[in-house]
């Protein structure tokens, strides 16, 4: 029988739900099981794809290129469980698939309702994701809180798998919140209503994950249980951390979170060997050994804007024995700054990430400028690329009204354009260059040095190219053109002649990196830094032929 574990959250939203599912994740992973991840997300949009990252921070992009919460990157960071369209459910695609469904006859006349039509359609998607005969556990996280509108029929969709399948084959692990008031007193009471408002429904937690500021006390611990009807064992403090997220799975297993839900599901409890995160986390703690990166991008103010961009940034760092700072620049207010010296200073490399839209625009230019100029390290990523060519076409062509079509139409030197296939789109939902693609690397570049290979594959989600109109005059005057796709038609990776680091990417390549497997770019970028970092006090920056 297949087993499954629901995540669900109380009280308030972003208590971390992506994180604890993905905890569970890897800690069931690391105990021999094979499992898969799924984020039910109960907004009415299809996917994230078109959603603001003030709204819902970062967009995830999947290998067949589905855009998808932010969450599904925590779980490919945690686990190695395969993702793609079908990890990601919204309330919007299910009353699609129903209505579609309806519309074709394919209920025989009968009057379509939530229960059973809507909550046969989300336990469908559930099973789907998790039938394969390898597949163990199917983890669920089900977004927003419990009490909302939204969720119910999603969550109704889980009271009838436990129901279906027994307490022995659905786990319902529930998180919640202990706040700390006056005096410095942890209340119990609004998870004691959340569990309330859960039971209400019908489910009944097997697991508490109990979000605080500190770690319970035993007494604390057992006043919950004891109210919300949940063993002892099972009320685990997910108490604030002061390093890494990647300790968590480690603050759950030294309170045998993964015993008790192997044991509830009834599933072989094998050896753990968590040396791995061990490691990243006594590295992180212990390291003195500091590399501080600008991140130039226009939407600063809501962290999970660039999680996965942060998370690969640490990666490096894990993988080059450093830890990584970032500070955090807005490029809108960029524009206004007359010496960059000082907001530069102290740093030893930026990066420019992915972004749409005109605002801050000219800030991102000037970041790049000063990097080219001044030999620090620069990292383009999509966007970032993109800002590069316009710098440079404006800087060294001396073209400038050079721009990005998106910002100038009517510009006459436009080196960044619209996708030819692009220029009749009405509908924005799903339709850009989006998913995995190849890219053919140039023989001889550093880029084959940095990844061991000449071909690689990368996740796009952009609209937008380097326009081949101008590809040989920025080839010539020292902007290389050293990745394309494989038939040469599309630029995808550029970089500066005789500059120790400076490089521009069309894809997104921090959606494949590990905390125990750094992507190579971001191995390589942050070990550029480090070197800048190394010899910048009053050596000159060596050149470095790409």
């Amino acid at each position: 029988m297949k087993k499954y574990i629901f995540v669900t959250g109380g009280v308030c939203s972003s208590l971390g739900k992506g994180i604890a599912a993905a905890s569970i994740g890897c800690l069931l992973e690391h105990r021999g099981m094979r499992v898969r991840m799924i984020k039910i997300d109960p907004y009415i949009n299809v996917d994230a794809g078109t959603m603001s990252p003030y709204q819902h921070g970062e967009v995830y992009v999947t290998d067949d290129g589905a855009e998808t919460d932010l969450d599904l990157g925590n779980y490919a960071r945690f686990t190695s469980s395969p993702l793609s369209r079908a990890n990601s459910i919204t309330t919007g695609q299910i009353y699609q698939e129903v209505i579609q469904k309806e519309r074709e006859g394919r209920y025989l006349g009968r009057t379509v309702q939530v229960i059973p039509h809507i909550t046969d359609r989300i336990k469908q998607r559930i099973w789907a994701v998790g039938e394969e005969p390898d597949v163990d556990v199917t983890i669920v996280e089900i977004g927003g809180t419990v009490g909302d509108i939204e969720s119910i029929p999603f969550l109704e969709a889980c009271r009838q798998m436990i129901h279906e399948y027994g307490k022995k084959n659905v786990l319902a692990v529930h998180l919640t919140l202990i706040p700390e008031v006056f005096g410095n007193e942890l209340k119990t009471k609004p998870t004691q209503h959340s569990v309330k408002e859960l039971r209400e429904i019908g489910i009944q937690p097997d697991i508490l994950l109990c979000r605080a500021p500190r770690p319970l006390s035993e007494d604390l611990r057992r006043k919950i249980a004891l109210f919300t009807n949940v063993e002892y064992e099972a009320v685990i403090s997910a108490h604030d951390i002061k390093t890494t997220i990647y300790e968590i799975p480690l603050i759950y297993q030294q309170q045998n979170l993964d015993i008790i839900a192997l044991q509830k599901l009834e599933l072989p409890i094998r050896d753990l060997d968590m040396e791995d995160w061990r490691r990243i986390v006594q590295a992180f703690v212990e390291s003195t050994d500091i590399v501080r990166i600008g991140v130039v991008g226009k939407y600063i103010d809501l962290h999970d804007s660039y999680k996965s961009v942060d998370e690969a940034l640490y990666h490096g760092g894990f993988a080059n024995g450093v830890k990584v700072q970032l500070t955090k620049i807005d490029s809108e207010k960029l524009e206004k700054v007359r010496n960059l010296d000082e907001v530069f200073e102290g740093l030893h490399g930026i990066l420019v990430p992915g972004g749409f839209g005109q605002r801050g625009i000219l800030g991102m230019i000037k970041a790049a400028k000063w990097a080219r100029e001044h030999r620090v390290p620069y990292f383009g990523i999509c966007l970032g690329l993109q800002i590069m060519v316009i710098e440079f076409a404006r800087s060294v062509l001396k073209l400038e009204d050079a721009d990005s079509t998106e910002f100038s139409p009517s510009c006459k030197n436009p080196v960044v354009v619209l996708l030819e296939e692009q220029l009749d789109v009405k509908n924005y939902g799903g339709t850009m260059r989006l998913g995995r693609w190849d890219t053919q690397l140039k023989p001889g570049s550093r880029l084959i040095e940095i990844y061991g290979t000449d071909v690689i594959h990368e996740r796009h989600r952009h609209r937008y190219e380097v326009s081949n109109r101008y590809r040989q005059q920025l080839e010539d005057a020292g902007m290389r053109v050293v990745g394309t796709t494989l038939d040469g038609t599309l630029v995808e990776i550029m970089q500066w002649e005789k500059h120790p680091w400076g490089i521009g990417v069309q894809f997104h390549p921090e959606f494949q990196s590990k905390p125990t497997q750094a992507h190579p770019l971001f191995r390589s970028f942050i070990r550029a830094c480090k070197e800048y970092r190394d010899v910048r006090a009053g050596e000159q920056i060596p050149e470095r032929e790409p």
